[in-house]
């Protein structure tokens, strides 16, 4: 008689350290991500800051184990080095980064090409572009050390959407970005991707005018269908691209977005 042995259940990322920016509330992709990672094995500290960093620290308790909050604003460098020196202290590695941070001034969104100013534009390609770079080269030694993996949270800017304006530009900005980093960062082991989300009812889309246009026709444009309120299928994605199962993948935009990328309007 032949006897089945089961394996015991192994994540896929089993024994990772994984740092995840953007946590807000349980909504949000990062959350997603954060929960799925710590399902698949991990161990996750999240970052957070200014009047968010109490809403971080709130969705924290709604994740296995109540994960720690370091607080970290991408833009100040003195967050960005001491948040480097208590994870220093912590691992000595660093398996993950996500970048889930995103922002831009309302006149940004909306209302065309023109009426945002300088000042505010710079904002948003600061915090939604320039922060990956700053991120990773906080966390660079501790990524080294580990050849660890960074994924970025994007929407698909090959296109100019309605509504999206400077937002699109800024994206635009975090694609070229990306493989720019995957060129410069490959010889340490360290891989860089992003994963480009359909429309997800979250609290960042909550800020973007017209939303509605994008969940009213998404779901009948995307060839595999398409749920707003899903945010698994993106969380699923970025565990696979912080695991060991993509190891030679860098500089890429991996679609979780039903398949709109893929067929015409």
């Amino acid at each position: 008689m032949l006897v089945a042995i089961a394996s015991p259940a192994v994540g896929i990322l089993d024994g990772k350290r994984i740092l995840v920016t953007g946590v807000l509330t349980d909504d949000s992709l990062a959350f997603a991500v954060a929960r799925r990672a710590i399902d698949e094995g991990a161990e996750i500290v999240l970052s957070g800051f200014g009047r968010g960093l109490s809403l971080t620290r709130r969705t924290a308790r709604k994740l296995p184990g109540e994960p720690d909050v370091l607080e970290l604003d991408v833009t100040e460098p003195g967050d960005l080095a001491a948040a480097a020196e208590v994870l220093a202290g912590r691992w000595d590695g660093l398996d993950g980064l996500v970048h889930a941070i995103g922002f831009a001034p309302a006149s940004c969104l909306g209302s065309g090409m023109f009426a945002a100013e300088w000042p505010d534009v710079s904002v948003a390609l600061e915090v939604s572009a320039y922060s990956l770079k700053a991120l990773i080269g906080a966390f660079r030694p501790l990524l080294e050390a580990a050849r660890g993996s960074v994924v970025s949270l994007d929407f698909d800017a090959t296109v100019a959407w309605p509504q999206y304006d400077w937002m699109g530009v800024a994206k635009a900005a975090l694609e070229s970005l990306t493989r720019y980093l995957a060129k410069e960062l490959g010889p340490a082991g360290i891989r860089v991707n992003l994963v480009a989300a359909g429309p997800l009812r979250s609290m960042a889309a909550k800020s973007i005018p017209g939303f509605s246009t994008f969940e009213d026709t998404w779901g009948t444009r995307a060839p595999l269908g398409w749920d707003v309120r899903d945010t698994e299928p993106v969380g699923k994605a970025c565990v696979a691209l912080l695991s060991d199962w993509f190891p030679m993948t860098t500089g890429e935009m991996l679609h979780v977005d039903g398949g709109v990328h893929a067929v015409g309007g």
